[in-house]
């Protein structure tokens, strides 16, 4: 598997700082700032209206922004050779329904730029990929919706993208097709492929993303990882009795992320696998360990605390 990375700028597939758009009287986003590392899947949740497609269309440079600016694969946001390595599914997409399958793919990839020998070779594997080869000669408005959603999941891939934007990629599909959009969410995250999900279906999300940014008001109020990918992090209560404030202190060389009420130790981990250590430090500073319970993270119950129970998605 892909270990995306977590280095300098190079290391960003997206950088956004202070992104805002204004139409009007209505900001619909404020300032927003957040960074994707290369190779990470990244997930954008927030209720609707939050700015999340509009966030998203800016860093395609399809709208401009009203101030703030981004960087997308090292060039700023707009520049048309970097275009050439993003593969991208809007939400409300319209295809021209007379084409057949192939016949839409060989458009885009004409579009992209690649030669009809690749295209050839590519369009067979693509629509086989997303299912749809039994199809193969039906025209586009013979489609159901969930039909239309695999051919543009295949578009966003035609040209084996380094980053790839998806704008609910499973809206339409069965249980069968979110499976599909999954596994091939995760081929590409270790084909070393970056992938930014905006998707209203939280459990889709907790599985396929390495992190989220929960939006509100245009703004990322909060960034977390999750067990989609190799740095989850891992919540654990701790009861014990004998915690005098220097020996919470030093709980601090694992982890920023200590709260404290009376004998309970609430600690948010990069991983679970220093937590025997931490057991051990507290035993030996003289703390009577008496319960460890890790806690799973809930994403419906975070996002419900951030956003609030009015806040649809």
């Amino acid at each position: 598997m892909n270990q995306f990375a977590t280095g300098g700028l190079s290391d960003l597939a997206i950088d956004a700082c202070g992104l805002g758009k204004v139409f009007g009287d209505k900001v619909a986003v404020r300032n927003l700032t957040f960074n994707v590392c290369r190779g990470e899947v990244f997930g954008f949740l927030g209720p609707n209206g939050a700015g999340k497609s509009t966030a998203i269309k800016m860093l395609l440079g399809l709208v401009h922004p009203s101030k703030g600016q981004a960087r997308i694969l090292g060039k700023p946001i707009g520049d048309v050779t970097t275009r050439r390595r993003i593969g991208f599914l809007p939400e409300h997409f319209r295809f021209y329904d007379w084409l057949t399958p192939a016949e839409l793919l060989t458009l885009h990839g004409r579009l992209h730029g690649m030669s009809r020998a690749a295209l050839r070779q590519s369009i067979p594997a693509l629509l086989d990929l997303v299912g749809l080869t039994p199809h193969g000669e039906k025209h586009l408005r013979n489609f159901s919706k969930g039909m239309l959603q695999r051919i543009g999941l295949a578009q966003a891939l035609l040209n084996q993208p380094e980053l790839i934007f998806l704008d609910e990629p499973t809206s339409g599909l069965d249980p069968m097709g979110r499976r599909l959009v999954r596994d091939i969410i995760r081929a590409q995250r270790d084909r070393g492929a970056t992938v930014l999900v905006n998707s209203h279906l939280l459990g889709e999300v907790e599985v396929t993303c390495n992190r989220v940014a929960f939006i509100k008001d245009g703004e990322v109020v909060e960034t977390r990882a999750l067990s989609g990918g190799s740095t989850a992090e891992t919540t654990v209560l701790i009861r014990a009795l004998h915690l005098r404030e220097e020996i919470v202190a030093g709980v601090s060389r694992w982890t920023a992320q200590v709260r404290r009420a009376e004998e309970r130790l609430i600690l948010t981990l990069p991983s679970a696998d220093v937590l025997p250590d931490i057991v051990r430090y507290l035993a030996d500073q003289g703390a009577d360990v008496y319960e460890v319970t890790p806690q799973r993270f809930s994403l419906e119950q975070r996002f419900l605390e951030i956003i609030g129970s009015d806040g649809g998605l």
